[in-house]
């Protein structure tokens, strides 16, 4: 028998449903996505909408991946655990309320009752971001300053995607990232691609997960490549380093997007979650 408190979906019994929301947001006016005291970010805007919709004190949102002050997403996953009866009677409405609800730089595209072993974080099996550069010497066009970082130098993308190709795999990228406490930097990046059409650059790439400022500043050291200012191997033999590089380059903010989440299909999602809370290493 389903106990009250478990997520369940309404067809099995249970008091809650584990909705999974997919959402897009422009970073600009926000702290990035969790709750700081006292400052404006992603994850306050939509609890507190949530909270006005379901009538409740607070419905907390876990969510695929957080992003820092000033990154985007248009693909975002984060899943919250609401009562059945409260998602019955608000099924066919939910998204039009949270369009009301929600300001104009957050909005939630789809809210889907999932099942109840999805976890929008650990059920994961990849994140993928695009980072746009424009290296114009008139700057970047104004539809597109909101989301796309000027260069200054020309890059040469061709030679920023074959060091970009070098980085793949299962590594430790800890010359990537801003090391927290208790947290591993070894990731798995899938794919990483650069592509030019005109003035704009874009740089594709999808690992299993990332640490802080890790897009970043792999955008920054295949940059440094595309200006001919680092030799092609650069980035790759940073990975040795085993700490973070002061001689890499985190690119602004503003030029990074989450694309998309990725999950495995219902019957591989708890096995799944216990894979990603496993401590990973190299060796």
């Amino acid at each position: 028998m389903t106990e009250p408190d478990e997520p369940a979906s309404p067809t099995r019994g249970g008091g809650l449903v584990r909705l999974r929301l997919d959402l897009g947001y422009d970073g600009t006016g926000f702290a990035g996505w969790a709750v700081q005291p006292g400052l404006r970010t992603v994850q306050g805007v939509l609890e507190a909408a949530l909270s006005i919709l379901f009538r409740a004190q607070r419905v907390p949102v876990v969510v695929a991946g957080r992003t820092d002050a000033g990154v985007h997403a248009s693909g975002q996953v984060c899943h919250c655990d609401v009562s059945a009866a409260d998602w019955d009677e608000r099924r066919d409405r939910i998204i039009r309320r949270l369009a009301g609800l929600l300001p104009p730089d957050v909005r939630v595209h789809s809210a889907v009752v999932a099942p109840a072993d999805f976890d929008a974080r650990f059920s994961a099996l990849w994140r993928r971001y695009r980072y746009r550069i424009c290296d114009a010497d008139y700057g970047v066009p104004p539809l597109r300053r909101v989301d796309t970082a000027t260069w200054k130098r020309t890059l040469d993308a061709g030679a920023m995607h074959l060091a970009g190709q070098r980085l793949l795999g299962l590594n430790d990228y800890a010359a990537f990232c801003r090391r927290r406490e208790g947290a591993t930097t070894v990731r798995q990046v899938q794919q990483l691609a650069v592509t030019r059409t005109g003035e704009l650059i874009e740089i594709d790439v999808q690992a299993d997960a990332f640490c802080h400022s890790m897009v970043r500043s792999l955008v920054g050291a295949l940059a440094a490549v595309g200006a001919g200012s680092r030799d092609g191997d650069w980035p790759h033999r940073l990975l040795s380093l085993g700490r973070r590089s002061d001689e890499v380059l985190v690119a602004p903010a503003h030029g990074l997007t989450l694309l998309a989440v990725g999950y495995p299909a219902e019957a591989g999602l708890a096995a799944r979650a216990a894979e990603t809370r496993a401590v990973r290493r190299t060796d």
